[in-house]
């Protein structure tokens, strides 16, 4: 299985570690300071405990050098994926597939026929439409990253917590392509679901993130200061509502509460989210995948989402004032 990752941020190069550990040729597009350290020490994978393993992998900024892979593993933020599009589109082969490890709602997320506002092309996550014309649909599998971990310098990740990955395709239907590629993801580190509705596992993931992630930006908190506080909570469990109410109106009905979901969040413990750390580390923020699609698609449906636009109000502000 020959695999391409593209961003070697810290999940980018978590995975491809877990690929390269099954014994996949994994190949790296990366450039600047990255491709500078993974070119002179190779690839530093550090877990708890002390385990630190170093891979050598083949890694270059010219996708024509890297062939035409089985799998794409998009791993960038993804506001950064507009202007890495056409090297994606270089390197794809009538069969390859990719599987975008992002944050957030994805270019795809309407690009699939049958579904509520099938066809929408959301601006704030792709404008002008650039990535589904370089990257069809036909191509992605989707995946959702249960798992922590963070890049203290370029070619170095710190793993933090291994949960779950999720793959599925956009439309639910069972491929073998899907298969081969969780099946290449090594047990012994990590559970591989396989999911019918994936969009669904992206909305879900995402409802947590676009309450914490915004907000600790805001604040500078950490997970469990935000929870602790009464009015904070109560704005996160109106944005949850809000996000709830899309949901039901998309075809992506979430099961729980807004207080049983911040009840997950809360038995994790003090977290500083990775929207809060690229903010520290004076990195772009992904405002556009996180929030700015929700509202997008509130304007869609023509519902007032009064916390959702107020919240990416503030963020947008916080962002422009630096």
């Amino acid at each position: 299985m020959k695999v391409v990752v593209a961003g070697i941020g810290a999940i980018g190069g978590w995975m491809a570690a877990l690929l390269a550990e099954s014994g996949a040729d994994v190949s790296l597009l990366a450039r600047g300071a990255t491709l500078a350290g993974l070119n002179a020490k190779g690839l530093r994978i550090r877990r708890r405990g002390g385990e630190e393993k170093v891979f050598r992998l083949r890694a270059g900024d010219d996708p024509a050098t890297l062939g035409k892979p089985d799998y794409i593993v998009i791993a960038t933020k993804g506001h950064d994926i507009p202007a890495l599009a056409p090297a994606l589109a270089e390197m794809l082969g009538p069969d390859t597939a990719l599987v975008p490890a992002i944050n957030g709602i994805p270019w795809w997320f309407f690009q699939v026929p049958g579904v509520p506002l099938s066809g929408t092309a959301l601006q704030s996550v792709d404008p002008g439409g650039a990535v589904a014309r370089a990257i069809p649909a036909r191509h992605v599998i989707g995946c959702v990253v249960h798992a922590s971990a963070w890049s203290p310098e370029p070619g170095v990740v710190e793993v933090q917590g291994e949960d779950k990955l999720i793959f599925g395709e956009p439309d639910g239907a069972a491929r073998a392509r899907t298969g081969r590629f969780a099946a290449a993801i090594p047990k012994a580190r990590i559970e591989a679901a396989m999911s019918e509705n994936i969009r669904l596992n992206i909305w879900t993931k995402l409802w947590g993130n676009m309450t914490m992630n915004p907000l600790s930006v805001l604040t500078g908190a950490t997970t469990d200061v935000m929870l602790a506080d009464g009015d904070v909570r109560a704005l996160i469990r109106a944005m949850m509502e809000e996000m709830k109410a899309l949901g039901a109106q998309i075809g992506l009905p979430l099961s729980l509460s807004p207080d049983e979901r911040m009840a997950i969040t809360r038995r994790l413990g003090p977290i500083k989210t990775s929207m809060l750390r690229d903010w520290e580390a004076h990195r772009p923020l992904e405002v556009g995948p996180i929030l700015g699609a929700l509202v997008e698609i509130a304007d869609r449906l023509k519902a007032p989402a009064p916390n959702l636009r107020a919240v990416l109000g503030l963020l947008r502000l916080r962002v422009a004032a630096r």
